[in-house]
């Protein structure tokens, strides 16, 4: 039986707009953030489309987007497992710091996670909230890095390209069969009339 996985990304943070290296650390959302998340909120409603379940990463950022987007209606669980990639010793540095891409195990040296245990706990913890037989269309809001690496280990049953330069509160809507995840479409915003 298909289910449908609709993976999103937090609106934009106080980190973001500094240029700040977020991971496991945090920052709250803008205002701007929040409209994006509002934004966000929208589409699904005009699209009619309903969440069974609804899962957050235990950052605060990706919670504030998910109780936006569903209008602080309906109840939803918080998982560490959802969290962005652990940076180690660069949380809260400069982003001119970061590495090139791609990152693979630069972090590790720093106390941090390589890109392959990212999609590891990505992948793990999304297909167990899948496999629930209850759960057939879920709400997963989590991190620019995490959804990023995501996509990367389903790449191989991806109907679309693969995703560059994710956006705030952009979304990945992800079929479910087999244990088997297929990404069939990306969702960016146009954002360009809000104001911060």
């Amino acid at each position: 039986m298909k289910k449908t996985l609709y993976l999103m990304r937090h609106g934009q943070t106080l980190f973001n707009l500094q240029h700040k290296i977020q991971g496991w650390c945090d920052s709250p959302l803008t205002a701007l953030g929040q409209k994006q998340a509002q934004v966000a909120g929208q589409y699904f409603r005009d699209r009619q489309i309903t969440f069974d379940h609804a899962y957050s990463s235990t950052s605060e950022r990706a919670c504030d987007t998910l109780e936006i987007v569903t209008g602080h209606s309906m109840p939803y669980t918080r998982l560490k497992g959802l969290k962005e990639w652990n940076f180690g010793a660069f949380e809260g540095k400069d982003e001119c710091l970061n590495p090139p891409l791609p990152y693979g195990d630069f972090f590790k040296q720093f106390g941090g996670e390589s890109d392959v245990e990212v999609q590891k706990r990505l992948s793990g913890t999304l297909l167990k909230i899948m496999q629930k037989e209850d759960h057939k269309n879920v709400l997963a809001v989590a991190h620019g890095g995490a959804c990023a690496q995501f996509m990367l280990f389903w790449l191989h049953t991806s109907k679309i390209p693969r995703v560059r330069g994710i956006g705030n509160c952009a979304i990945f809507i992800y079929e479910f069969e087999d244990d088997t995840f297929t990404l069939t479409e990306y969702i960016k915003h146009d954002f360009s009339q809000l104001e911060a």
